[in-house]
């Protein structure tokens, strides 16, 4: 399943590129992350969290960068892990290209994401508004953390820098209604301008 995205982050394109693959600070940006071992610059450990409805799952895993392309600012990450309950695995390939925005950048997100068990019940719609959360809740994370970091602070804990699983499951269920609500009604508008009612 390919599932595309993008946000702005108000700091130049290079220092952006710089913290994306500080990958010890960038990844507790992303709620439900935990990074366990590091094991070089370009190969980590880690879990991740996910709640899905009544589902919650905790996938261990490996995350390798595979390429850093710095010319043309792409990077291409590979995760693979397995649930710790023995109930499913993913696999996420992930490619992020920055590009100049502005006096910003613009962080374009491309994840060919491969799920397997409980969680693959979930339909397309709705594991692709999960992860559409989980993007904005990391990109504000981010947009507050990179100039911190640019002042050589600590990363800060606390509610800025996670979300809960109530709260990604209620947006994530809000945005599935706002686009059931807007086929609904939007074909219905449709069907009375075509017959000129």
């Amino acid at each position: 399943m390919l599932i595309n995205s993008d946000f702005d982050v108000q700091a130049p394109v290079d220092q952006v590129w710089r913290y994306l693959l500080d990958v010890p600070r960038m990844a507790p940006n992303l709620p439900g992350t935990e990074l366990t071992e590091v094991i070089d610059e370009d190969n980590y450990k880690g879990r991740v969290t996910i709640r899905m409805g009544p589902v919650s799952m905790r996938f261990a895993g490996d995350v390798e960068i595979v390429e850093r392309d710095e010319a043309n600012h792409r990077a291409v990450i590979n995760a693979a892990g397995a649930d710790e309950r023995g109930r499913g695995q993913a696999a996420l390939v992930l490619t992020a290209t920055l590009v100049r925005e502005g006096g910003g950048t613009r962080v374009k997100v491309a994840q060919d994401l491969q799920i397997s068990g409980a969680a693959a019940q979930y339909g397309r719609g709705m594991i692709s508004d999960v992860t559409n959360v989980l993007v904005q809740q990391f990109s504000r994370n981010a947009a507050e953390d990179i100039p911190r970091w640019v002042r050589g602070e600590e990363r800060q804990a606390g509610p800025a820098t996670s979300a809960s699983g109530l709260a990604i499951g209620i947006t994530a269920a809000l945005t599935a209604l706002k686009r059931v609500f807007w086929r609904f009604f939007g074909s219905n508008a449709r069907r009375r301008a075509a017959m000129g009612g």
